[in-house]
C-alpha cells in the first residue's frame, strides 16, 4: 500500500510557473513507476507525464513537452512536476499516480493503482 499526497497547486497567470509535489508513504516508492494526470471540468482524466522507478526514463504528453518536467527523489519519497509557460488550457486538477505492477512507463490510467486526492491548478489569462 502507498498513500499519495499532492501539493503545490494554486492560481497563476499565463506564462507563469508552478511546481507540484507528491509525497508518498511506504518503503516501496523507489520501485514504483510514477505518473501525473490531470482532469479539467467536463473532461476525461488525461495523461501528463510519467517517470521510471529509477528516474532515468521520462515520457510526456505532446502538449506538455518542453514545458513540463517530471522528476523524483527516491530518498525523499517524493515526485515532482515542474510546470513552466503555463497556459489557461492547463487549468485542471492534477493527480499523482503510482503503479506497483508496471515494469515500464505507462500512459493509461489503467496502469496505475494508487492515486492522490489531486491539487487544483488554475491559470488565468
Amino acid at each position: 500500500q502507498v498513500q499519495l499526497v499532492e501539493s503545490g497547486g494554486g492560481l497563476v497567470q499565463a506564462g507563469g510557473s508552478l511546481k507540484l509535489s507528491c509525497a508518498a508513504s511506504g518503503r516501496t516508492f523507489s520501485t514504483y513507476v510514477m505518473g501525473w494526470f490531470r482532469q479539467a471540468p467536463g473532461k476525461e482524466r488525461e495523461f501528463v507525464a510519467a517517470i521510471s522507478w529509477s528516474g532515468g526514463t521520462t515520457y510526456y504528453a505532446d502538449s506538455m513537452k518542453g514545458r513540463f518536467t517530471i522528476s523524483r527523489d527516491n530518498a525523499k519519497n517524493t515526485l515532482y512536476l515542474q510546470m513552466n509557460s503555463l497556459k489557461p488550457e492547463d487549468t485542471a486538477v492534477y493527480y499523482c499516480a503510482a503503479s506497483s505492477f508496471l515494469d515500464h512507463i505507462g500512459t493509461s490510467r489503467l496502469g496505475y493503482n494508487y492515486w492522490g486526492q489531486g491539487t487544483q491548478v488554475t491559470v488565468s489569462s
